[in-house]
């Protein structure tokens, strides 16, 4: 069936035009300035903002503030997400259930072993998070794939492929794992410098392995399952199936972001006003 299908012209009268489905046993990933623009963009939703948002309000106000603005940023980027797209990415997702947990642990008291106590805890989410998608047919890592690089795999679910993002999903949820007990031991065996000096250290360690460990597994499997991974032909935009309008929903969420931005400016300058 395969042989037959490469050696006839593909009119486009398929269910998706020629030009934008992958060959047979093609995975496509797009070409490298549409890659970087891809994967910046969820990075600004994911990261920036909420982080932009707690570095001004937590200059303007102090530290809880700071937790607070990070945690609406992010949410209210959720939301926009949701109604403009119908869907919320899931390193949004991701990075909002880190900041609620950890939102949550330092704003309830004031204790320090309450605040350090929201690394292992934001790492258990993140643990569980990854776990509850890893045995089903749509593995987390697969969904992070197709959102922040846009991979696009072959039409046909290959049965070796997706148990390896079923594998890579229980790989990162051990990672998680492995950082919740490695955290919790170091929040009491060592001093407070040193446990955030450390934190830091295990967490970007075992970050970057985790991820050269994947990429080497990926593409071993593409190798043995004799799958190729290949740039994107060009295309314009509106030409890929599926695709969210991300128009809209880049406006909307800078467009709030700006709003949100320009409300902590008006705040602090009322801060230090008062403060004089």
């Amino acid at each position: 069936m395969t042989a037959a299908g490469a050696g006839e012209p593909d009119d486009g009268a398929g269910p998706f035009p020629a030009a934008s489905a992958p060959m047979a046993g093609d995975l496509e990933v797009p070409r490298p300035l549409r890659l970087v623009l891809t994967a910046g963009r969820n990075l600004t939703e994911s990261v920036g903002l909420p982080v932009a948002a707690y570095v001004v309000a937590a200059w303007a106000d102090g530290r809880d503030a700071g937790m607070v603005a990070g945690l609406v940023a992010i949410w209210v980027t959720a939301v926009i997400r949701k109604v403009v797209t119908g869907s919320v990415p899931s390193l949004l997702t991701i990075t909002a259930v880190e900041l609620t947990v950890q939102a949550a642990v330092v704003l309830a008291t004031g204790q320090l072993w309450l605040f350090l106590l929201q690394f292992p805890l934001a790492n258990l989410a993140m643990c569980v998070l990854f776990a509850r998608t890893a045995s089903g047919p749509d593995p987390l890592v697969a969904r992070l794939a197709a959102e922040v690089v846009a991979l696009r795999q072959p039409a046909t679910r290959h049965p070796g492929l997706h148990r390896f993002f079923q594998g890579a999903t229980w790989l990162w949820a051990g990672i998680f794992l492995l950082l919740t007990a490695a955290l919790a031991v170091l929040m009491i065996t060592e001093p407070v410098s040193v446990f955030l000096l450390l934190t830091t250290t295990v967490t970007v360690a075992l970050v970057v392995a985790g991820t050269g460990a994947s990429a080497l597994w990926f593409l071993s499997v593409l190798r043995r399952l004799g799958l190729r991974l290949r740039f994107a032909q060009p295309e314009p935009a509106a030409s890929v199936p599926g695709a969210p309008p991300p128009t809209q929903a880049t406006y909307a969420v800078f467009s709030c972001a700006k709003a949100m931005s320009e409300r902590l400016g008006w705040l602090a300058s009322a801060n230090k006003r008062l403060g004089s």
